[in-house]
């Protein structure tokens, strides 16, 4: 049920998200020339490789929900021994990942307002471009708590049960969510010109 109840709760996020894409896509519309010389202030090759760091921390991600599934908690190695990790370690490399994602779009954002002016209340291109990519950082923040109330679930319980799974499970579909959105986002605002 909690897993269903997940998927129901992202589905209306999707709404959001969707609601966002309209109003991108129609400011654009209105505004090509804007959208034209705007479009050209944004580092895609370092927008590239912060998504390439996002879309990679599914893959942590799911690689600890297999661990999980199993019911190895932590690791059978030592720190260096990958393919012997467990949930946990999976989930912290998951979360720096996810953080480099975040500390990326800061330092866009601080690049975007220093170098190139271009602000929330710059122009319909600058509410847009902060708006769509300050609502996702949020969402990804959220999934970094998350993380911590997962990892802090795995240190608190004595047995790791099928119910721990299910946490790890949900974290998963909420984190690849998250990315799936991304992806969106950055062909929308970056690869589409």
């Amino acid at each position: 049920m909690v897993a269903v109840g997940v998927i129901v709760w992202l589905s209306s996020e999707l709404m959001f998200f969707a609601g966002l894409f309209a109003i991108y896509f129609t400011l654009r519309a209105n505004a090509p020339d804007l959208w034209a010389e705007k479009s050209q202030l944004l580092n895609i090759p370092f927008s590239l490789g912060n998504t390439t760091v996002l879309v990679l921390s599914s893959v942590t991600m799911q690689l600890g929900v297999l661990r999980a599934e199993r019911g190895q908690v932590g690791r059978l190695g030592n720190v260096f021994q990958v393919n012997k990790w467990g949930l946990r370690e999976w989930t912290v490399l998951t979360f720096i990942m996810g953080s480099m994602f975040i500390g990326g779009q800061v330092f866009e954002y601080a690049e975007l307002v220093k170098h190139e002016g271009l602000t929330i209340a710059s122009d319909p291109y600058g509410s847009i471009f902060y708006f769509a990519t300050g609502f996702h950082g949020i969402h990804v923040t959220l999934g970094l708590i998350a993380f911590l109330l997962l990892l802090g679930r795995t240190y608190m319980t004595r047995r790791f049960t099928h119910e721990q799974v299910t946490s790890a499970i949900v974290v998963s579909y909420y984190w690849h969510f998250v990315d799936v959105v991304w992806i969106a986002l950055f062909l929308s605002i970056y690869v589409i010109q």
